[in-house]
């Protein structure tokens, strides 16, 4: 898109979040599709780095990308205060950004990091009693996750995870609700084969479009960018640039291929160089609706990239985080992510808690984009580069057999949810003639023009 719309871009949450992609689809790569925010993951981290001290730390910062505690702050203020700044009063996405940080009413917080906590992070730091009510503590996190996510995610925490050992768990919660720039019409979304990676098929909605779109074509994969509505400008400061963006292999089989690229490119800005730069005239045009949820522990995962010494009782260094003699040590780094995709937009969120315990090129020519086969998506800020959220569709689900199709029916499986179907026909070329979506969008600004100087008159 447009190659001025980026500044200078933190390169740590971008590599943590190839290498996570890299991690995550590879020990998912039997059929399961995958949501997460690397964002969340990062910002949850390195909120936990700021208690730590020595080679615990060391660990932080090689894993994150930085040189420094003061660095992770100022990126992660800077990505709060700016890229993820809530513009949904100005017609631009809704956007919350926020973290969380109790510690036992036993165990205070050291002064140096509530203070890291409440003026770079934004954190809220609350006591609660881990000791004797463990299950209160447990409903009390769960409701500022549900709230941090507009219900979207009602729970990060089962009574199991927190015991009388607890001392301090720390949070991030991302939430992420945009429109599309440029809708799509629900009554052009069709029934199509989707090839599982097993060869099998089965149909699922596709939403479709005749018009132009931000499309890359490059050596075994295109690249598909849908901006979101950004909303009303500001005078002195550019507003943030939301868009997903979809990676879509050539071979019906080649996504696991195609992530190993991303993730072992020696460029550090892979995503991001590779994303379109103009509009392209399509020609067919598919992509499917889909819902996905992930919930899991990060620690093994984060544990094969590099951070260690953590989640060693005997080797963790967090003294820089509460008073007391006793040591703490990561217990796990637990994670929820959800997504929806659909003709109006997106909407997603996704919640990290760590809890500690004692011890292309341009073509002029039509170009194709069917996402009829495994893909993988990005949630991206384009200013700062950021990466909010990102995954893999290896299987969106069918509507169930004998179900009534009403407007928006739900069907629940493999942890998908797809729309309904209202448009009958399933010739790519049935609907040419069709105002397509950048002539809506013209015809819509026209409208605007004369409501406003047909006021003008009126009243001036």
């Amino acid at each position: 898109m447009d190659s001025t719309a980026t500044t200078t871009k933190p390169l740590g949450p971008t590599v943590l979040a190839v290498r996570l992609l890299g991690e995550l689809a590879e020990t998912g790569a039997h059929g399961s599709n995958l949501i997460f925010s690397p964002l969340s993951i990062y910002a949850a981290l390195a909120l936990t780095a700021a208690g730590a001290r020595g080679a615990t730390l060391q660990e932080f910062l090689a894993v994150l990308g930085a040189s420094s505690r003061d660095e992770l702050a100022e990126t992660v203020r800077g990505l709060a205060e700016q890229a993820l700044a809530d513009r949904s009063l100005k017609g631009g996405p809704r956007v919350t950004f926020a973290c969380g940080v109790w510690h036992d009413q036993t165990r205070q917080l050291k002064p140096a990091f509530r203070r890291a906590a409440a003026q770079s992070y934004k954190a809220d730091t609350r006591a609660v009693d881990f000791r004797q009510q463990p299950a209160k503590a447990v409903k009390q996190i769960n409701a500022w996750a549900a709230a941090a996510t507009n219900n979207l995610i009602d729970s990060l925490l089962t009574d199991g995870q927190v015991s009388r050992q607890t001392d301090v768990i720390v949070a991030n919660a991302v939430y992420f609700k945009g429109r599309w720039q440029d809708p799509f019409l629900k009554e052009y979304t069709v029934d199509g084969k989707f090839h599982r990676l097993d060869g099998s098929t089965f149909d699922v909605p596709f939403m479709r479009s005749w018009g132009r779109e931000y499309i890359a074509c490059h050596d075994g994969f295109k690249v598909l960018q849908l901006p979101y509505k950004q909303g009303m400008h500001d005078r002195f400061s550019p507003p943030p640039r939301f868009s997903m963006c979809i990676f879509l292999p050539d071979a019906r089989n080649g996504l696991a291929g195609l992530i190993r690229t991303i993730a072992s490119s020696s460029s550090s800005d892979f995503l991001h160089e590779h994303l379109p730069t103009s509009l392209v005239k399509v020609g067919k045009f598919r992509l499917p609706r889909f819902k996905l949820t992930f919930s899991g522990d990060m620690s093994t995962v984060l544990q094969s990239l590099g951070l260690q010494a953590a989640f060693d009782e005997e080797e963790a260094d967090l003294h820089d985080m509460a008073e007391g003699e006793r040591p703490l040590a990561l217990q796990s780094i637990v994670h929820k992510a959800v997504i929806e995709v659909n003709e109006d937009g997106t909407e997603a969120a996704a919640v990290t808690g760590s809890m500690m315990c004692g011890a292309s090129f341009v073509t002029r020519a039509p170009v194709d984009f069917v996402a009829d086969h495994p893909f993988a998506f990005f949630v991206i800020e384009e200013r700062s580069g950021a990466i909010v959220f990102a995954g893999t569709v290896l299987e969106p689900s069918p509507t169930v057999p004998g179900e009534k199709r009403l407007r928006r029916t739900r069907v629940h499986a493999n942890n998908v949810d797809v729309g309904p179907v209202q448009w009958p026909t399933t010739n790519e070329n049935a609907n040419q003639g069709q105002p397509s979506r950048l002539r809506r969008c013209l015809r819509n600004i026209l409208i605007c023009v004369f409501i406003y100087y047909f006021i003008h008159f009126l009243f001036f």
